[in-house]
């Protein structure tokens, strides 16, 4: 996920695949990962990620308890518009990319362009 490191997009992955808020020992049960991480690492990535606005944490006794912000979607819609952002003409990546869209993408954007011009 655009301006997440490896280890803060794999906490971010266990986040939203959980329901409801979860403990440091949680995401460290949840990793897909061969590494023993310590407790404190996944502490620390957690509280990077608090700091940048991916995580709200509450204190539940000594402990906090996470959950992310945004949802997986609104992440890469909002890695999208910074990918767009980022280029010399966002009109052309754009059109080049309606242009090679499968059919299905195709109707989820025409259905999206929809919505927006009901909100309107």
């Amino acid at each position: 996920m655009h301006g997440l490191g490896e280890l803060e997009a794999r906490v971010m992955d266990v986040l939203w695949r959980s329901s409801d808020v979860i403990r440091v020992r949680d995401v460290i049960d949840d990793l897909d990962d061969d590494r023993d991480l310590a407790y404190t690492t996944v502490m620390t990535v957690l509280d990077n990620l608090h700091k940048k606005g991916w995580v709200d944490r509450e204190r539940n006794g000594r402990a906090y308890w996470y959950r992310a912000t945004k949802s997986r979607e609104e992440a890469a819609a909002e890695a999208m518009r910074a990918l767009l952002d980022s280029t010399g003409d966002p009109n052309a990546v754009l059109l080049h990319f309606a242009r090679n869209a499968s059919d299905t993408e195709s109707k989820m954007l025409a259905r999206g362009l929809r919505q927006r011009g009901l909100k309107r």
